[in-house]
């Protein structure tokens, strides 16, 4: 089943990389209490992942935050040694955290997952970005194809945001 806005995120374990290494965080970690902007790719430093879709939250974090975003946080199946990297390389510092979701737990949990075997990619996250408040999906926007990206993007996410606030 896909998820829906006023669903409950379902309880699912990320991976970050902390002081001392990798360490695992939780939804409830992440989302409980909070209004997370979350947004996610398809994968770390593929084209346009890398070229627009991470730039553009990148480039929006203070409208983000000015509509009401406590965080904002990126996932998608990758380890979380080349998540971590590919943050850092884009300049995310401390205002995006990355969600590893290395082996696709939560892309299916919440029914957005996608099977790019055909590209030699394996089981990926549809890209999409979504607001969520203390665990409940407020807004959601979820690309078709992987290569698109403006239903899902840093500008769509904050016209939308502004619906809901």
């Amino acid at each position: 089943m896909t998820i829906k806005v006023g669903d409950r995120l379902p309880e699912a374990t990320f991976t970050i990389m902390g002081a001392d290494g990798p360490q695992p965080v939780t939804t409830s970690d992440v989302f409980s209490g909070k209004k997370v902007a979350l947004f996610a790719v398809p994968g770390a430093y593929t084209p346009t992942c890398h070229a627009q879709h991470m730039p553009g939250f990148v480039s929006h974090i203070d409208e983000i935050k000015a509509k009401g975003a406590d965080a904002i946080a990126c996932t998608g199946v990758n380890d979380v040694f080349v998540f971590d990297h590919w943050g850092k390389e884009s300049g995310v510092g401390e205002n995006i955290t990355m969600l590893a979701d290395g082996n696709a737990d939560f892309a299916k949990a919440i029914g957005l997952e996608i099977d790019l075997t055909g590209f030699g990619l394996g089981i990926r996250s549809k890209r999409y970005s979504m607001l969520v408040d203390d665990g409940v999906v407020k807004v959601l926007n979820v690309e078709d194809l992987p290569p698109e990206h403006d239903k899902s993007s840093a500008a769509t996410l904050c016209s939308t945001i502004a619906d809901t606030v």
